[in-house]
């Protein structure tokens, strides 16, 4: 299979938009996006400063709008502390691998009140196509009703959607393995080919790596381990949050070596690859979810989920 052309994207070096609004008690609130041209599939991070007091929770949402419709929406998390005391906030986007090329916005909202719209331009990407034939049992749990896999995809996407306080790493990620060979890539456009002929389509979420059954997997940042399971899907599972909204998942491992609420370092064993659940061949999928969204992780690996550096340079303007 042939390797995707690198991403072409200009990377926080871009200048930002911002305007400014009246924030509480008159005080002057200043918006600002770190990029102004991100690809499908790529992160997005908005920034709020100027709050007179601390950053009041849960009060202000990012919301990405292209061709008048909601692509994708963030509640902002306060980074008091984590900016030398500065009272800042940041939600983290991600563009549907989905999205049409061109003009696009952020609208910062408060409560059901608009506060303010960023401008940004969706750039164009293209993603590879892959026929997966299926065996009998493959084909049984792609395609068989089951309470037990409704409650899993319920009981996940509880979490993924989820946005706490915490923040344990801002990234930089680092690859869960030590190979680079790749079997599948992000936003591959699936066709899987059941065993009566008939076919179902699919987006893939993540990457996958084609390394041998125990093969160490490690997490590929600081994090708290929010589920460790068996699903009928996805194997033997474990998903990480890294910060508000953003989580990473591993799946199809052979073996769990962490448990749910565990906290764990960047490098950190997490367990070993296989083949568990719907998997052709032994391999570990790697996805990143941000605020819901499928994210490419080779986005988050090229830099930091939110650079302290580039929101301080943003607020200064």
């Amino acid at each position: 299979m042939k390797r995707p052309a690198p991403l072409v994207t200009a990377l926080l070096l871009v200048t930002a938009l911002s305007l400014r609004a009246q924030g509480p008690d008159n005080g002057e609130l200043r918006f600002a996006l770190l990029r102004d041209l991100v690809l499908p599939g790529e992160p997005l991070t908005a920034i709020i400063a100027g709050f007179p007091g601390p950053p009041p929770e849960g009060e202000f949402r990012a919301v990405l709008v292209a061709g008048g419709s909601r692509l994708a929406a963030a509640k902002f998390f306060s980074l008091d502390g984590e900016e030398g005391g500065l009272p800042c906030m940041a939600a983290v986007l991600a563009v549907p691998s989905t999205a049409r090329p061109g003009p696009a916005l952020v609208r910062i909202e408060a409560g059901s009140a608009a506060a303010g719209e960023l401008a940004l331009n969706i750039g164009e990407r293209s993603f590879l196509t892959e026929e997966i034939p299926l065996d009998q049992a493959n084909t049984d749990i792609r395609t068989k009703p089951d309470p037990r896999k409704t409650e899993e995809a319920a009981l996940l996407w509880s979490i993924l959607s989820r946005t706490g306080k915490t923040i344990y790493s801002m990234g930089p990620f680092v690859p869960p393995v030590s190979s680079t060979r790749r079997t599948s890539f992000f936003g591959d456009r699936r066709v899987f080919i059941y065993t009566d002929g008939s076919r179902d389509r699919s987006i893939h979420a993540g990457v996958d790596y084609g390394v041998p059954t125990g093969t160490a997997v490690r997490a590929c940042a600081d994090g708290m381990v929010v589920l460790a399971h068996s699903r009928i899907v996805t194997g033997n599972s474990v998903v990480l949050e890294h910060l508000p909204g953003v989580y990473s998942l591993y799946y199809h491992l052979d073996r769990m070596a962490v448990s749910e609420g565990q906290i764990v370092k960047s490098g950190e064993m997490l367990g070993n690859s296989g083949s568990t659940g719907l998997a052709t061949g032994p391999h570990l999928h790697w996805e990143i979810r941000v605020s819901g969204e499928n994210t490419d992780p080779d986005a988050l690996v090229s830099h930091p989920v939110i650079d302290r550096e580039a929101i301080l340079g943003k607020i200064e303007l």
